[in-house]
């Protein structure tokens, strides 16, 4: 399967704007060949905490009917991060449309940053569950961003869920970037499975996005990789191919001992 990865910058507060900006890029994947595209983290409202608080959405109401749209028109997969407005509460939110427009999985972020200058706290609330779904020959985990820190979201998901492929909405510090490869391979590896990152790029107020978006194999070798500052839209092919061969080599997962853990 072709996938991609758009690494896109966004309007803080502009819904139209940049959800024009995830249909372009949809098409030039579909043209491309790419059956499933992935975006960054909250495209709809940027990652700005005070666009989030006026401009975050119900899931019924805000960027997701539109994503449901693009994807049956194009017959395509559509990963997106985008916010989700439920009663008081915003979270920072994932959804995966399938070709048909249907809803096929809805991620919560649930590990909030809080490191300086950003503190999810003050604007997001956190998810509590762990989301997979089945598509094609694949199983895949969605995640968003600082999630990656935590090495328990993929071995759970890769664990209990059967899950081969990450996909990962970010909006990633560029002061950090460096760290972004290095988990994503990390990730990639230890689990046997692809990851692939659509990271943002831009500046949303005082945080500069690092772009770097990676596209992981089984093996964590970079089958592509976006740059530092540049919009751009990224592909790779993914296989049961080259994901059983490595599992069937290396049962890391038959020699795990949870009893110790």
């Amino acid at each position: 399967m072709k996938i991609a990865a758009a690494q896109i910058s966004c309007v803080p507060g502009d819904r139209e704007a940049n959800l024009q900006k995830v249909r372009e890029n949809s098409e030039r994947a579909k043209n491309a060949g790419a059956e499933l595209i992935v975006f960054p983290e909250m495209v709809d409202t940027g990652y700005s905490m005070p666009a989030i608080r006026e401009h975050a959405a119900g899931w019924n109401e805000g960027a997701v009917p539109e994503l449901q749209k693009m994807a049956k028109e194009l017959s395509m997969a559509i990963v997106c991060g985008v916010s989700d407005r439920e009663g008081d509460a915003i979270y920072n939110a994932q959804v995966l449309v399938g070709p048909d427009g249907r809803i096929l999985a809805k991620y919560r972020k649930t590990h909030l940053v809080t490191a300086a200058p950003l503190d999810e706290r003050a604007c997001f609330t956190a998810g509590d569950e762990f989301v997979s779904c089945q598509f094609d020959q694949f199983n895949f985990g969605l995640s968003i961003c600082y999630d990656l820190r935590f090495p328990e979201v993929c071995r759970l998901l890769a664990v209990k869920h059967q899950v081969n492929v990450f996909l990962i909405s970010s909006a990633w510090p560029a002061v950090r970037v460096a760290h972004l490869q290095y988990l994503a391979r990390a990730r990639a590896v230890e689990n046997q499975s692809y990851l692939i990152v659509a990271n943002r790029v831009g500046r949303d107020d005082d945080v500069l996005l690092g772009g770097s978006s990676p596209i992981v194999d089984p093996a964590g070798e970079i089958l592509a990789s976006g740059s530092l500052k540049d919009e751009q839209l990224l592909t790779g092919e993914i296989s049961r191919e080259v994901i059983d061969p490595i599992r069937d080599h290396m049962k890391v997962f038959d020699h795990r001992r949870p009893e110790l853990y």
